[in-house]
């Protein structure tokens, strides 16, 4: 019999990952990255003799494979792609080859344009308070692949992104969880929202009336495109501008407080005790609350492990107070509506730090929160005449800086005492940083170093 062939395009964690269980499950794997692969993953892909390449792709061994497993920041506009696509092989998602191994184990998916990294962690979270035997991975944590190749779980809680779910065909989602939908990435989507959404909305491919679907009925995207599917698996959606009623279950926000309901699972939570603050948490927290519901969780024990959760690294996080001036490092804010809930969510007059990569942003919806919290804009990037051009007359004073030792000491010249210095970018890293950690990382040293 012919030994099934596996190509693994990129050595990243998604690609270490998926090469490893391809020869767990006794494939031939041959692993290609066409920069250099991190020497923790070639470590790991010495120790389980998996072979590979870097520095490029030898084209007549990958175009021997019958399918290829594409790591989710290779675009589909790659010449490799479009190489093997033209050669008719498969590619296929570590998200969709890893959940061929899942052998009984179920999953809680979470996807979304923000509240993604929150939400998931907070759902391994409470499993894991509540004794459940549950991984962390997708987007955030481990691989799941790896986790799969070298553990067996009874849960994996997976943080999808757009990227992840376009190669998910066969894959099923026990228990999806869609946060919200606003524009984001669109340079990978052709600049076409709706390719965005039809993205997001695989979340529910795949479902069946065994699974759940945990979804925000605030959010008028999603509204406008549910009506499209025909969905067999029971809703649980969470709202707090609008009444929302689901036979299944569903989460409503009052005055403050929040109940979830699922079948007869019910839990109210005051979000004045959660350490997570702002609107954008409070959907957070309701969808969490559900998804954990749905899973078996009590909900006295929900309740408990809401409230006691801590915020995510590098999303709203306290970076400290000096002179009476509040660092907050919110990094991950990426795009515009993670930087809207960021404003909603401050109290203080703000220096406002934003800028990075543009991925085709529409600023129009922050200029009125900029209009009445922002004094300062200090624009950090390569290139800041968008953000210059957008808030010009919004904002009293715009600086532009294209590093961040000089946006930092911008930001502290500007800054008075009962100010708050807000690092939420709008925008992509990738100008001057690896990625959002390493900007976030910096910025925390920065404020610990100088401020």
């Amino acid at each position: 019999m012919k030994k099934r062939k596996i190509v693994v395009l990129g050595g990243g964690i998604s690609g270490y990952g998926s090469a490893i269980l391809a020869r767990k499950e006794g494939f031939e794997v041959f692993l290609s990255e066409s920069g250099r692969i991190a020497d923790r993953y070639r470590e790991r892909l010495d120790e389980w003799q998996v072979p590979y390449e870097e520095g490029g792709h030898t084209m007549e061994r990958l175009l021997d494979a019958s399918e290829a497993v594409k790591s989710p920041g290779i675009p589909e506009t790659a010449p490799v792609v479009r190489a093997l696509r033209g050669a008719g092989i498969p590619i296929v998602s570590e998200i969709e080859f890893a959940g061929r191994y899942l052998r009984g184990a179920r999953t809680i998916c979470v996807t979304g344009s923000n509240g993604k990294t929150t939400t998931t962690s907070l759902i391994y979270r409470i499993l894991r308070d509540a004794g459940f035997d549950a991984a962390l991975g997708g987007n955030i944590g481990e691989s799941f692949a790896y986790s799969v190749a070298t553990g067996r779980h009874d849960w994996y809680v997976l943080e999808l992104s757009s990227f992840q779910l376009d190669g998910m065909y066969d894959f099923r989602a026990d228990i999806g969880v869609l946060t919200n939908i606003t524009p984001d990435h669109l340079d990978r989507y052709d600049h076409c929202f709706q390719n965005y959404v039809d993205a997001k909305m695989r979340i529910i491919r795949n479902q069946n009336t065994r699974c759940c679907f945990v979804y925000s009925a605030d959010d008028p995207v999603i509204a406008a495109e549910l009506p499209k599917y025909d969905l067999r698996m029971r809703e649980l959606p969470f709202a707090a501008r609008r009444a929302v009623a689901s036979g299944a279950g569903d989460a409503f926000l009052c005055d403050g407080t929040f109940t979830a309901r699922v079948g007869r699972a019910e839990v109210e939570i005051d979000t004045a005790r959660m350490r997570l603050k702002g609107l954008h948490n409070a959907y957070n927290a309701m969808a969490a609350a559900l998804a954990a519901l749905a899973a078996g969780v009590a909900p006295e024990q929900v309740r408990e492990s809401v409230c006691a959760f801590a915020p995510v690294e590098h999303r709203l996080e306290p970076a400290g107070e000096y002179g009476g001036v509040e660092w907050i490092n919110d990094s991950k804010a990426t795009n515009v509506d993670s930087v809207w809930y960021a404003l909603e969510s401050m109290t203080r007059p703000l220096v406002w730090i934003a800028g990075g990569t543009d991925k085709g942003n529409d600023y129009g919806p922050l200029k009125e929160f900029a209009r009445r919290k922002v004094h300062t804009l200090v624009c950090m990037g390569v290139d800041n005449d968008k953000l210059r051009r957008e808030f010009a007359g919004v904002v009293p004073e715009i600086l532009s800086t294209s590093s961040l030792d000089e946006a930092m000491r911008a930001a502290k010249r500007a800054a008075r005492p009962g100010d708050a210095v807000l690092l939420s970018p709008a925008c992509a890293s990738f100008d001057l940083f690896r990625n959002y950690e390493e900007r976030g990382e910096l910025f925390k040293k920065w404020v610990k170093d100088h401020a």
